[in-house]
């Protein structure tokens, strides 16, 4: 069906291929999973796929991709839109209606199906999803996670017999990844439907796939194979697979309930010895030195007295926040201390992403209070807060703005009044190899999301946000921000991050707060809350229970 005859792409003013030498097959009724770190071109192999590679993201294609018989490089994306379905990383660059419903039938009219037709397919994915409540809804309101089931859905409906998916899990929650992975499989196995799904998370879809293909590094050729055997050598592999690794179980295991099987000698290793206990938050920070307010004044916000001094870097006391017609939170409390590293959890729509907003002032509370530090967010000049609380959004495209990464990392030492290279610097630490002359428009969705994120680190604000900073990072970009966020909370800094990453909650995180329908529903230690919730916990702690172990590189240190 998707049939890749050394294949090789580069773009315009580059100096080496994005890809080179890509030479497979994905069968009718198969869900390959492509995998690979960060960068190598797992975009630029999907988008070849649907003909946006080349004819609209240009560059040169050399070699031959055909689906379902037709000749991309003779076929562009509109003479293959009855065959080819694709979801890229950015919902938001797909939706051209306004509501959920409007942009589920929107591919069917296209086509020019009966309105009949269309009704059907409408409802029925509305309930393969879990989007009937949100039917009427205006896409502008929706959360991340829902944008992207929108964006599921919205390519489900015309029944195409390809489904291209570029990281079609990377913002829901793990119900609704379960979910929409279920309804993919379903999809193949009931018709036939063949899938190409690139994902960094791992542990969600390797058990689901019938091959893989990998690119283990930039202009490599791919790796094929079942995924045991791929996963064997693969330099990025879920916690089950790099527990199995560490436990020298063969064949691999994919799935919890393989590695639960194999798993009785290693916890008869492990009775008795207890996971390292996290060191303590540090002392608070220096507050931040005073600010001169902006010369302009700025509409609806304007410099404001510092609050009474905090003990907590961030203290939120009955919040209630309304966005238009939805409830986004009420009678929330949270507190958190200088170098304390918060998770913030729940399923999509839960508030997360309201939550980190109002801690930086983008919405103003309905009722209770909200500060940061010696700072009340809404009330604050931007320039002031900006040395005191900063935010890595979901959609990282939002903080960037100049034409080349160095110029990006340049601004933002200014505005941090940083050393000059501070940020260059971070960016290099997180995400070797990026060249300082490339747009952030050329970065891959990861890549994009690491720069922003060095952006807001340069300053070193004592409050850090990030609302799902691993989006497109693959397991060493995963780690390599851990650690720097670790040294982060280590001298000081509070950090809370909205995340339906269980891994990076585990790894990371001091509590878990878990959020439901706009309020706290658990907050506590973080081995207690995930090791609790099925739905929450990471893969290590289910394949260890009842023992509470959470994450790999814990079992490694008691076993050495």
């Amino acid at each position: 069906m998707i049939r890749f005859e050394n294949v090789s792409v580069t773009y315009d003013r580059a100096a080496e291929p994005a890809v080179a030498g890509v030479d497979f097959e994905v069968p009718e009724g198969e869900l390959a999973l492509l995998a690979g770190p960060s960068g190598v071109g797992k975009s630029t192999v999907l988008g070849a796929v649907g003909g946006l590679v080349p004819h609209f993201t240009g560059g040169t294609l050399r070699g031959r991709v055909t689906v379902a018989g037709r000749d991309t490089r003779t076929h562009k994306p509109r003479d293959l839109a009855d065959v080819v379905g694709s979801v890229g990383q950015d919902p938001l660059a797909h939706f051209v209606t306004d509501t959920v419903e409007e942009e589920l039938a929107y591919g069917m009219e296209s086509l020019g199906l009966p309105p009949e037709v269309m009704r059907r397919r409408v409802e029925e994915t509305l309930d393969l999803l879990g989007l009937a409540g949100l039917r009427g809804r205006p896409l502008a309101t929706l959360s991340g996670g829902q944008r992207q089931r929108v964006a599921i859905g919205s390519v489900l409906t015309p029944h195409p017999r390809v489904l291209v998916l570029d990281e079609p899990t990377s913002a829901l929650d793990p119900a609704a990844a379960e979910e929409v992975l279920a309804v993919l499989q379903r999809l193949v196995h009931d018709l036939g439907t063949t899938v190409l799904m690139a994902e960094h998370r791992l542990e969600r879809v390797v058990q689901y796939a019938d091959r893989v293909v990998l690119l283990p590094a930039p202009g490599a050729a791919p790796v094929l194979g079942a995924p045991a055997e791929v996963m064997a050598l693969s330099p990025v592999c879920p916690p089950v697979v790099e527990l199995g690794r560490l436990a020298g179980w063969s064949p691999l295991p994919l799935t919890v309930r393989d590695a639960r099987r194999r798993a009785g000698p290693l916890r008869g290793r492990l009775a008795g010895l207890e996971p390292p206990a996290r060191p303590a938050p540090r002392a608070a920070l220096p507050a931040p030195p005073p600010v001169a307010p902006p010369r302009r004044r700025l509409r609806g916000r304007s410099a404001a007295p510092a609050a009474a001094p905090s003990p907590y870097a961030a203290e939120v006391r009955g919040l209630a926040v309304r966005r238009g017609r939805v409830q986004a939170l009420r009678h929330v409390d949270l507190a958190v201390s200088p170098g304390e590293t918060v998770a913030l959890m729940g399923r999509n729509g839960a508030g997360k992403s309201t939550l980190l907003s109002a801690l930086i002032g983008l919405v103003e509370p309905a009722a209770g209070t909200v500060r940061a530090g010696d700072a009340v967010p809404h009330r604050t000049a931007p320039r002031d807060l900006l040395r005191r609380v900063g935010l890595v959004p979901q959609e990282p495209r939002d903080l960037l703005y100049a034409d080349t990464v160095a110029a990006e990392c340049e601004a933002a030492d200014r505005d941090a009044e940083a050393a000059p290279g501070t940020c260059r610097a971070l960016l290099g630490e997180l995400l070797p190899g990026v060249a300082d002359d490339t747009h952030p428009r050329d970065l891959s969705e990861g890549q994009r999301l690491t720069l922003a994120l060095s952006v807001v680190l340069a300053a070193r604000p004592p409050l850090l946000l990030l609302d799902e900073p691993t989006r497109g990072l693959d397991y060493a970009a995963k780690a390599r921000l851990s650690g720097i966020l670790r040294g982060l909370a280590a001298e000081g800094h509070a950090i809370v991050l909205a995340t339906h990453d269980v891994e990076l909650a585990a790894e990371l995180a001091d509590r878990v707060v878990l959020l439901a329908e706009g309020e706290v529903i658990a907050d506590g230690p973080a081995a207690d809350v995930v090791t609790a919730s099925p739905s929450f916990a990471p893969q290590v702690a289910k394949v260890l229970a009842p023992q509470t172990w959470l994450t790999v590189a814990q079992v490694r240190q008691a076993l050495a």
